[in-house]
């Protein structure tokens, strides 16, 4: 059924991304919004405007009720959950539909299947698609545990199935490092996520972050390449690129077509996001999770492909069958994201909430900044600290870097603190720039350097 009026269900900079591709589409935008962000800019972006309650998410963003009242009052015909909050919640993309509106997203079947990391494991295995050695589904006991991870391989990870943005996740090097973690690990998933079940996986040693970007109308599905996520701090990605440093023609066509094969076997429809853990040592790569949504970072996706990823998501859920054919879809460039919060890198990366007096975000050729950001803006303690996504793209990778460079040195943000210096330093690190780095790297790094410049006052 063709979209008329869409609701985006979600706040910040992916609120103001939403609105922006519907209305390149010609649609009516709904923003709905908590009493901390009446005077964000998605509210001052959307042709209705609709308060969903207290600036605590579970109160609003989460508030399940609140949302649908708000879709069905304002006369919307579909929702789209931006990524975060309910993106992922099945329930909540089951009462969408329910209702007769449009979920702009998979199908809550997909959603439910690939959301759950053990089932997802399972779904991966039986479409041929290679995974990390681990357990065949939940672990119940320590017993059990202890047994799987010795035919598996130390060290061993704890997962928790319902788990999601690095949380949940455990390492034991042995059989009484995980006896003495199996019961925290299940108590923790279930204060996290109300989902105590875990699962094991073999620890990767050397570990790239990779995950393919795929495309799926329900009946066919492309892939728009892949990205690397590998710098993290807490298994928080901080800075992704495309294409990934590491791969090789062969190793990226292998990659690619795995992703395909997987969203295909669930009749995938919408945008998505297939996660992969690439050995450095052994050049493998091991399907680890599926991300049933639009992801942070899939601005450098877009610049690396020129395909608006968010737009098809919209068309799709309109009925539209997918517009590209695999040939289509063409790779140019190289292409980064950094992603700009309101922390102090200095003070253990300290949340920064507060007033915004001064906004100068760079321009020029292949410059984009994702951001809901003005002056006057008033950053507000209650969500995540993400304000501004800066995304470069050139040629090649060098360029890409230097671009980068430059733009962020533009970039000029006065009254919150940020992690602009951060960057800064990544740019100039040897080994970010000869791309010698997994996912432990970037703690290491910050642990051996120096404080980073001041963020606040002009470039």
């Amino acid at each position: 059924m063709p979209i008329r009026r869409l609701l985006v269900a979600n706040r910040g900079e992916i609120a103001v991304r939403v609105l922006r591709a519907a209305r390149e589409l010609g649609l009516q935008t709904v923003a709905v919004h908590s009493d901390a962000d009446r005077e964000s800019l998605a509210v001052k972006m959307a042709d209705i405007v609709v308060p969903i309650g207290p600036p605590q998410a579970a109160k609003s963003y989460l508030n399940v009720d609140a949302l649908m009242k708000a879709a069905l009052d304002s006369g919307a015909d579909a929702v789209h959950p931006g990524y975060g909050f309910l993106s992922e919640n099945a329930a909540f993309a089951e009462k969408v539909e329910a209702a007769g509106l449009t979920f702009v997203g998979p199908t809550p079947e997909a959603i439910r299947i690939m959301g759950n990391k053990s089932l997802a494991r399972a779904t991966a295995a039986k479409a041929g698609v290679p995974c990390v050695p681990g357990s065949d589904g939940v672990v119940d006991s320590v017993d059990q545990a202890v047994d799987c991870a010795g035919k598996i391989g130390w060290p061993i990870m704890i997962k928790a199935s319902a788990g999601g943005g690095g949380r949940g996740i455990r390492v034991a090097h042995n059989a009484d490092e995980l006896r003495s973690q199996m019961t925290t690990a299940q108590a923790e998933a279930q204060a996290a996520f109300g989902d105590k079940s875990v699962y094991l996986e073999r620890f990767i040693r050397r570990a790239r972050h990779v995950e393919v970007q795929v495309l799926g109308d329900g009946r066919n599905a492309v892939h728009c390449f892949e990205r690397e996520c590998s710098l993290q701090r807490r298994r928080q990605k901080i800075l992704e690129e495309a294409p990934s440093p590491a791969l090789s023609a062969q190793t990226r066509t292998r990659l690619c077509e795995s992703a395909v094969q997987l969203a295909k076997s669930v009749g995938y429809r919408g945008a998505g996001t297939l996660e992969y853990l690439y050995d450095d040592e052994s050049r493998e790569f091991f399907f680890i999770e599926m991300n049933t949504r639009i992801q942070v970072e899939h601005p450098i996706t877009e610049m690396i492909t020129g395909v608006d990823l968010v737009r098809e998501m919209i068309r799709i859920a309109g009925g539209e069958p997918l517009r590209f054919k695999q040939s289509d879809i063409v790779m140019r460039g190289a292409a980064i994201e950094c992603r700009i919060n309101a922390e102090d890198p200095e003070k253990n990366f300290m949340p920064s909430p507060g007033k915004v007096h001064e906004v100068i975000l760079p321009g020029g050729p292949g410059v984009r900044v994702d951001s809901m950001l003005y002056p006057g803006y008033t950053v507000p303690p209650w969500y995540d600290s993400l304000l501004a996504k800066l995304v470069v793209h050139a040629e090649d990778r060098p360029s890409a870097i230097a671009r980068m460079r430059r733009a962020l040195r533009e970039l000029h943000i006065d009254g919150v603190k940020t992690t602009r210096g951060l960057h800064l330093r990544l740019m100039d690190d040897p080994r970010f720039q000869a791309a010698d780095f997994d996912t432990n790297a970037l703690e290491g790094w910050l642990a051996e350097r120096a404080p980073a410049p001041a963020t606040t006052t002009s470039p």
